[in-house]
């Protein structure tokens, strides 16, 4: 079974990502998107909204879930038994960080692969910073937003 984990905030889940995880779709027999805690970043939504988000976005698709998980990401992959991490790559600057991520990850651990897949070029500009900074100044999101998450934001 082709495990694969698509880690990141979702601080909060954009088109963008959707489109990372539906592409992705036919290359795995399951999605775990892992919704990391990282001390560094002072999120806007709860880890517990977030993944909300991810379970009534793929409410219709079982071969997606999520999970909250904190410290290294190669170690919530082993916990998993996930052999694959996911990474959505908008521009080049993106390619050059992952890249350093992944070789991490490699030496980590030479049996978990790192996957990169480029976002449409219609999502390229959709990047949760963006995002939080319309939302927080009463902007309309919806444009880059799943339904399900722009319902909540709407409340």
């Amino acid at each position: 079974m082709r495990i694969c984990l698509f880690p990141g905030t979702f601080d909060p889940v954009t088109l963008g990502h959707v489109d990372i995880i539906n592409r992705a779709l036919p290359l795995f027999d399951k999605i775990i998107v892992g919704i990391g805690l990282n001390a560094a970043k002072a999120p806007m939504f709860t880890p517990e909204q977030r993944l909300q988000w991810i379970k009534d976005i793929y409410k219709d698709e079982e071969r997606v879930s999520g999970a909250i998980y904190e410290g290294l990401t190669i170690d919530f992959c082993q916990q998993l038994g996930a052999q694959f991490i996911l990474r959505g790559i908008r521009y080049v600057s993106d390619f050059e960080y992952e890249k350093t991520i992944a070789d991490a990850n490699r030496t980590l651990d030479k049996t978990i692969e790192t996957i990169f897949l480029t976002g449409e070029p219609k999502y390229t500009s959709v990047a949760s910073t963006i995002v939080r900074d319309i939302i927080r100044n009463g902007g309309d999101a919806s444009p880059f937003l799943p339904e399900a998450v722009y319902k909540t934001l709407i409340k």
